[in-house]
């Protein structure tokens, strides 16, 4: 199903509230994790056309990452250093219960005037369950438990004296005073959702906002699209879509791709298959065999969301018109990670924004114009 062209495409950014930036390997990065930084970052994400932000989750040194920044509190700051960016918080079932984390967001969203949304992320990563003696529940079980917690959030953000009985949580004719900010059209904060797997596709067309594809070709998004659009109708609801996508914008394609051959070149191979080894609890342990990581090669892996594969690799011209392509087969939003941060997102907001508002400009105009 095809996006409404009349409606312009968002885009988010990856925070790098971890060390190491958004790509496992030895290159040069001029990224950092710190919070002066990402507040710099963040003001000037905002000045080239950025509406999102999301704080990713980690909670023990993986890939590289041997620094990590919460992101519920990292975002808070970052919500009161900007004026209109919004802040995606990344957040496990699990380690969170979903009553904390509404109330959390419901204060976030009041300092920040409706600014806060929410990524909620099943879980991969089984040492992080288990080093923090927490239950470590099979590929199908946690996007159940995912289910509930939106469900539970949902909820809490949209009604007084809520009731929920489930396999995972029992809520008790709870209120949350006082509830999210009012926003006009908007009935809560957004609720973002991510995998790949037929779980979380059918997870998606149930009960969530958003559903994020990791890095993906054109023919893998529009898969995913159709099906979760699918899933999405036989619950009487429409679904938003996010692609993550890694940029090198470069003056010729020539330069971006010798980044792109540096950066592989460089990896850091005992960080990468660490990753690789990690993810089997992803989308290989699914029944069918889909989902997250299933398929990626090492090259995928550099970029551990596989942003290499969205293919927005060359100059703006270039990207401009793959993006479009991709609003053309249902992208509402592109979620961006760059080796650069400064510089690269100033590049992308100044050189290629502008060609993909030209291009959806004519996506507008009526078939013969």
């Amino acid at each position: 199903m095809s996006t409404d062209a009349s409606e312009p495409l968002k885009f988010a950014y990856w925070v790098p509230n971890v060390s190491g930036g958004l790509v496992t390997s030895t290159i040069e990065q001029r990224t950092s994790f710190d919070f002066d930084y990402n507040r710099r970052l963040a003001q000037l994400a905002e000045r080239n056309g950025f509406e999102y932000a999301l704080s990713q989750v980690r909670y023990a040194s993986s890939y590289g990452a041997a620094q990590q920044h919460d992101p519920a509190a990292f975002s808070l700051g970052l919500l009161l250093a900007t004026e209109r960016l919004k802040l995606i918080v990344a957040a496990h079932p699990g380690l969170w219960h979903p009553a904390i984390l509404a109330k959390y967001g419901i204060t976030a969203d009041i300092l920040s005037q409706g600014r806060f949304a929410v990524n909620i992320v099943s879980g991969w990563f089984k040492d992080e369950f288990t080093g923090l003696g927490e239950p470590w529940l099979e590929h199908d079980e946690r996007y159940r438990r995912t289910e509930e917690f939106i469900r539970v959030l949902r909820g809490l953000w949209t009604g007084p004296d809520f009731e929920f009985r489930g396999d995972f949580y029992r809520i008790h004719d709870f209120s949350l005073r006082p509830q999210p900010f009012e926003v006009p059209g908007r009935p809560h904060p957004e609720i973002f959702q991510g995998g790949n797997s037929t779980a979380a596709r059918v997870l998606a067309g149930r009960v969530s906002d958003w559903y994020f594809s990791n890095g993906k070709d054109f023919e893998g998004f529009s898969e995913q699209v159709a099906d979760v659009n699918a899933h999405a109708a036989d619950n009487g609801r429409t679904v938003k879509f996010g692609l993550n996508a890694f940029v090198i914008a470069r003056d010729t394609e020539a330069e971006a791709r010798e980044v792109l051959r540096e950066i592989i070149d460089k990896a850091d191979t005992e960080a990468v298959e660490g990753f690789r080894k990690s993810v089997q609890q992803a989308g290989k342990s699914t029944s069918d065999g889909k989902g997250m990581w299933a398929d990626s090669e090492f090259a995928d892996l550099v970029q551990y969301n596989d942003g290499f594969r969205t293919g927005l690799i060359g100059t703006p011209e270039q990207i401009a018109h793959r993006i479009v392509e991709y609003k053309k087969r249902g992208a509402n939003l592109l979620l961006l990670g760059f080796l650069h941060y400064l510089e690269d997102v100033e590049y992308f907001g100044s050189r290629v924004l502008p060609i993909v508002r030209e291009l959806e400009a004519d996506l507008d105009q009526p078939v013969g114009v």
